[in-house]
């Protein structure tokens, strides 16, 4: 039987007052690979930052993997490309957090782990270069390897394909299914078609939470059970569906 990773329960949040999730029950386990799925505005991003320590539920409760043992890669327009900071700095800045408080230098076994993990990630000779200076898939994969170069427990990716072609798409997530073998993932994105691909149970999330513990999920099945009103594009050769915001 799976492991209990991290349980929640009954949570309720939001901001100034207003609520954006109520009564989210959840459990991921050791070694899990889920997608959460909901469109714009339905609160992914704000039981992501609950997950993550960053807002403080209004209800309920998080427990078991603390968030010290959590990596979080963040979407890609979050990221400031004129930042001078190379790749290999990048990537040690994710052992940041486990340092012992007032201490910040990085020892010669940190850079050894981090050209370890340059090496890993397919960026040899890019240690030195400015993060400003790469491709999409380069800058997710230096990303990638900051999540999770402090091997975390729980590594969480937040519309990690957004802006990468097929190619680097693919890259990416070869990389994510040899992590899984070291930590639970939850892949969080609006875009279903990628995340059945991957993954190997469901959340939709839309002010509430539906799990689905397998991928047979069509779109007469969501509809039906979840309410998610979905849009097929056709994009290249692999088609995309798309979520709407649900109706109350």
């Amino acid at each position: 039987m799976a492991t209990p990773l991290l349980e929640i329960r009954n949570l309720s949040a939001g901001y100034d007052g207003k609520r954006v999730l109520h009564d989210i029950n959840l459990t991921i386990y050791e070694n899990d690979f889920l997608g959460m799925i909901g469109p714009n505005g339905g609160g992914k991003t704000t039981l992501v930052r609950c997950i993550l320590g960053l807002l403080k539920p209004f209800e309920g409760e998080i427990s078991g993997c603390p968030a010290r043992s959590m990596g979080y890669l963040p979407q890609y327009s979050t990221i400031d490309r004129r930042f001078p900071i190379t790749v290999e700095e990048v990537i040690l800045s994710g052992l940041a957090g486990q340092k012992p408080t007032g201490q910040c230098r990085f020892t010669d076994d940190d850079r050894a782990l981090a050209r370890d993990f340059v090496r890993r990630m397919g960026l040899e000779g890019l240690e030195h270069r400015s993060i400003g200076s790469l491709s999409g898939g380069q800058m997710q994969r230096a990303l990638l390897a900051r999540a999770v170069i402090a091997d975390p427990r729980l590594l969480i990716l937040d519309e990690p394909g957004t802006y990468l072609d097929r190619r680097s798409q693919v890259r990416l997530y070869e990389l994510l299914a040899d992590i899984n073998r070291r930590c639970a993932i939850l892949l969080v994105s609006h875009d279903i078609g990628t995340v059945l691909q991957q993954v190997r149970s469901v959340a939709c999330v839309d002010g509430t939470l539906h799990y689905h513990p397998a991928l047979e999920v069509t779109a007469p099945w969501l509809e039906q059970h979840f309410g998610c009103p979905i849009e097929l594009l056709g994009h290249g050769a692999l088609p995309h569906r798309i979520l709407h915001r649900h109706e109350p």
